[in-house]
Formats: C-alpha cells, structure tokens, sequence
C-alpha cells in the first residue's frame, strides 16, 4: 500500500498555478546548494555569487536589463503561441535571421545612414525573423508536419546561414579575417537609456511587448480566440474561429518579436553582426514563457529571473572558477522542477493508504 499518492483535484487550482513557479525556484536554490556543496565550494558564496552580487551595483543591475530584454521578447511571442497549442520552438532561429537582417541593413548603408536607419532595422528584424516563421507555419497547414520539429531545425539552418554571412558577405575587410562584421555606425545604433550601463532602446520595445502582448490575450477578440482555440478546439471549429489564421498569427508574430531581440542585440550590446549574437536566448525563452504562466506580466519577471542567471553564472566564473555549464544546469533544474510541481496544479498529495470502499 503506497504511503503517498495522487488525487485529482476536481477543477485545476487557481492558486496553484501561481504557487508552483515560487515552489520551483525554491527547489532549484536548494538542489543548487546541494550541487555547489558536492562540488566542493561554499554553497552560501557560490549562491551569494549567482544571485545577489550581481544586483549590488549600477553595472550589474543594468547588465540584468540588457539580459531580460530579448527574453522578454522572444517569450511573449511565443507565450500567445503556446496559448493556442502552436508549439514554435524556433525562437533561436528567428531571432538569428532577425539579427542577418535587421544587421545587413546597417551594413548596406554603411556611410549613408539617418535617422531612417533605426526604424528600417527595426523592420528588417521584425520581417526576418517573421519569415523564418512563415516556413514551419506553412508546413503545418499544409502538410501537417509538426512545428515543433520544422522550428527547432530551422534555428541550425539560421546558425549555419548566419556563420557563412559572418566569415564571408558580412566580414569587416579590414577586420583581419575574424569572423564579424565591421562595428555599426551611430546612427545604427540603439540609444542608451541609462548613462553609466549598457541599457539601450530594445529595453523600451520589451515593455511595450509586454503591455501589447496583454492586451492582445485579455481585451481583444482575437485573444479570446487564441484561448478557446488552445483550451478546446472542438469548440473553436464549432464557433467557426479560423484556426489556420490563429496558427499564421502566433507564428508571424512570435518570428517577428523574436527578429526585433536579434536586431536588438547587434544594434545594442554588440554593435555588429558575429558568430556569437545569442548564448540560447531564444532556448531559455521557452522557460521564460512557462514560468511566467504564458502572462505577460509573470513573463516580465520571469525574464528578470533568467536574466539573473545569466550574469550570476559569468559573475561565479569569475569569483570562484565556477564551470561555465552552471548557468545551464540551473537553467535546466527550473524548468524541471516547473514542469513537476505542474502536477500539484491537477492533483493534491495524499499521505496514507487509500481506504477500502465497502
């Protein structure tokens, strides 16, 4: 007789939901004491190293910044997605072909830029990235071949597509032969909102993606749609809502926010176009949109979240010659812990045996 079980709750639980994402931090804080302790660090000034001295200084709060940013970006796109069971895990991807071409832009007008530039890179971003997003969109309407799969390729073809620019069209003449392109000029360049820091305008495009992103799901129709649809689609068919159109809409826009981040980052932090432009945002995205609960809002804090473990990862290299596959690792156990306290949402815990019906 099993000592604990599992029993259905009668509906979901509301406070659950919101619960389980603080539960899960909190399992990932104690597993990580437990990690740093096998690895035979102080596990009090390892965690201290990851998640508090990044934030006791201007630069370390403005890095965190500069981290949620295209996170931010890249989740709330695919959080309205996932609302309509359209599974794109391509962000990676179309964050890459937004940065080729949000970047080309920069490049084709080297010399002859304005104040036109920036909002033409903007564009740029938004239509490469949409367009990367448009392939697995197509495929499943028309083959009915899984998003899941035609996304998640794709963002090795846009890595692929991305090294041959850098190592050939895009490379700096004058660079000698690194593989990068010359360094953007001022007026391709995202102004910085905060003196002192790196925070620059994509920080402002992140809000109005979270502010855009609620009204969508909470005050417009279409949002309404994209809820029925993933909830009950035998309803949505019933009701005559277009999924085919839902599927285009989460797509394209999903593609698009995630090609505004990748302009984001080579118009802002990095200033060019190389090899490196992402660590795994568009990767750490999916985590974002679920521990946020696919809201815009907790997808905000989220980031903030994942931003932290970002730079609390370069900050505990750097402080106690911690690996650099630690970010990962914590990454990793949060979503793992999310996705197991998720069952606490439908079930309740129950100590005992189960007594026998008469």
């Amino acid at each position: 007789m099993s000592l604990i079980r599992l029993e259905p709750r009668g509906q979901a639980s509301k406070t659950m939901v919101y619960a389980t994402p603080l539960l899960a931090v909190a399992l990932t804080l104690l597993s990580g004491f437990v990690l740093f302790l096998a690895m035979g660090f102080d596990p009090v000034k390892a965690l201290h190293a990851f998640f508090i001295a990044p934030l006791t200084s201007v630069r370390g709060l403005g890095e965190l910044v500069v981290k949620a940013t295209p996170l931010v970006l890249c989740a709330v796109g695919l959080a309205i997605g996932f609302r309509a069971n359209v599974w794109n895990i391509g962000a990676e991807g179309q964050l890459t072909l937004g940065a080729i071409t949000g970047g080309g832009l920069a490049l084709a007008f080297y010399g002859e830029g304005g104040w036109w530039l920036l909002p033409l890179m903007v564009i740029g971003g938004a239509v490469g990235g949409a367009v990367w997003a448009a392939v697995p969109a197509f495929l499943r309407l028309r083959f009915n071949a899984s998003e899941i799969l035609t996304s998640l390729m794709l963002n090795y073809v846009a890595l692929l597509l991305l090294n041959y620019l850098v190592h050939g069209p895009y490379r700096d003449p004058d660079g000698f032969a690194f593989p990068e392109s010359r360094l953007f000029e001022a007026d391709a360049v995202l102004p910085i909102l905060w003196a002192g820091t790196r925070v620059h305008l994509g920080a402002l495009f992140a809000l109005l993606a979270v502010a855009g992103g609620w009204l969508l799901i909470a005050r417009t129709f279409i949002g309404f749609q994209i809820k029925v649809i993933g909830l009950t689609p035998a309803a949505a068919g019933y009701a005559g809502f277009d999924q085919k159109r839902i599927v285009w809409l989460a797509l394209l826009l999903s593609g698009a926010l995630a090609g505004i981040a990748g302009m984001g980052e080579v118009a802002g932090p990095i200033g060019q176009v190389t090899a490196g432009i992402s660590p795994g945002y568009g990767y750490t995205a999916i985590i974002v949109a679920f521990l946020g609960r696919l809201h815009p809002v907790g997808i905000l804090l989220a980031a903030l979240l994942m931003a932290l473990s970002f730079i609390g990862g370069e900050a505990a290299q750097i402080a106690m010659g911690l690996p650099k596959a630690i970010t990962g690792v914590f990454q990793g156990m949060l979503l793992f812990f999310l996705l197991a306290s998720d069952v606490l949402i439908r079930y309740r815990v129950r100590f005992g045996a189960r007594r026998a019906v008469a």
